[in-house]
């Protein structure tokens, strides 16, 4: 069915793989990449997009019915749980063949009693705080694991918390890391796949690349921080946009939108715009967030309403119902614009534009 709705994310897949072919001369060619494409590839939904998704020989996702919906679309290559699952999952995951981080004795327990075969990654906590097991525990984990004819370990890896700006800790977790890596392989032998590195640690840590490296935000073409650009050339993958669908001009001493929260001070001409905060358009933005019509900045006017906002538009030449409204157009006004104005980072307003926006692939 073609779209109508005039908000729309458009994502740029020749953008996307681009931004493949960078990483991937950035990591070297021995390197294999394996694409955070979680929380729908970050909001882009790229993760439905056969013809990219097809590409990996292993995909990464934060929870079991990520994978399920890979499955269901097509996708029949490795797919990995970053996340250790609850135990609830773990039929679909044997179902679906599904391989899953773990570090808890009570999660392998519960896989144990299926006594069908899972495959699994070890996952070292080596400082993020939140899950893995400790390093000097690797040798018993993983000589419990052997125990058991149905659990096979396919990989080893852990979490680097700190990889964009604190170096001496970043240094201390691949340390820890390395000492349980050759722990596991005294074990083990050859490890499958042995990872460490998101997108910082790809950019600033060349040692923690091993065979396997995890790019979430660098794949989108997006700052993962401050100094992305400045190591790797990326394109940015998607536009947020919508068009006016209604105009009028208003005089002085008028109120716009709920609680009075604007009121102007000359005769102003106002644009309303139907994108809102159960869009993924942040309440944050009233009366302080910028967009782009007819490549100028215009003020977003009074408290962004659940379905739309105003912007005042009396500045511009000839401006139009249906004219095209840019909430970041990666020139003008970039993702992490808004993210500042917000006060938060790039991630969280790219992955929480909410499914009433259409992605459009171009």
């Amino acid at each position: 069915m073609k779209n109508t709705r005039p908000t729309v994310m458009e994502v740029d897949l020749d953008a996307f793989k681009y931004n493949v072919e960078q990483i991937q001369r950035y990591v070297g060619k021995n390197v294999k990449i394996m694409p955070v494409i979680k929380a729908n590839a970050y909001g882009t939904w790229i993760n439905k997009v056969n013809e990219i998704v097809n590409q990996f020989d292993i995909v990464a996702v934060a929870t079991v019915d990520e994978g399920v919906e890979l499955r269901k679309n097509g996708y029949e290559k490795e797919i990995f749980v970053l996340n250790q699952p609850f135990k609830d999952e773990i039929e679909k995951i044997i179902n679906n063949q599904i391989t899953v981080g773990i570090s808890s004795e009570s999660f392998l327990k519960e896989l144990v009693k299926t006594n069908k075969e899972v495959k699994i990654h070890v996952e070292v906590g080596t400082g993020m705080g939140r899950t893995g097991i400790n390093p000097d525990r690797v040798k018993e984990y993983v000589e419990k694991i052997q125990k058991y004819k149905n659990i096979k370990i396919d990989g080893i890896y852990t979490h680097l918390s700190s990889a964009d700006y604190d170096d001496e800790y970043t240094k201390k977790q691949i340390n820890s890391f390395e000492r349980a890596i050759k722990t596991a392989k005294e074990l083990l032998g050859e490890i499958k796949y042995i990872h460490s590195s998101a997108s910082n640690g790809i950019l600033n840590y060349p040692n923690s690349y091993y065979n396997l490296v995890r790019p979430g935000i660098i794949l989108y073409g997006y700052e993962s921080y401050d100094k992305t650009m400045e190591k790797i050339d990326l394109k940015p993958v998607c536009k947020l946009k919508s068009k006016i669908t209604f105009l009028k001009e208003v005089p002085k001493n008028t109120s716009i939108g709920y609680s009075r929260s604007y009121v102007t001070d000359k005769i102003t001409k106002v644009a309303t715009i139907p994108i809102g905060y159960a869009d993924g358009l942040r309440r944050s933005l009233s009366n302080k967030g910028e967009v782009i019509i007819n490549n100028k900045k215009v003020p977003i006017i009074g408290n962004v309403c659940m379905d739309g906002f105003m912007a005042d538009v009396t500045d511009l030449d000839n401006v139009s119902i249906g004219d095209d409204v840019y909430i970041w157009d990666n020139k003008n006004i970039t993702l992490e614009d808004v993210a500042k104005t917000c006060n938060t980072i790039n991630y969280e307003i790219m992955s929480t534009i909410s499914y009433r926006v259409p992605r459009i692939f171009i």
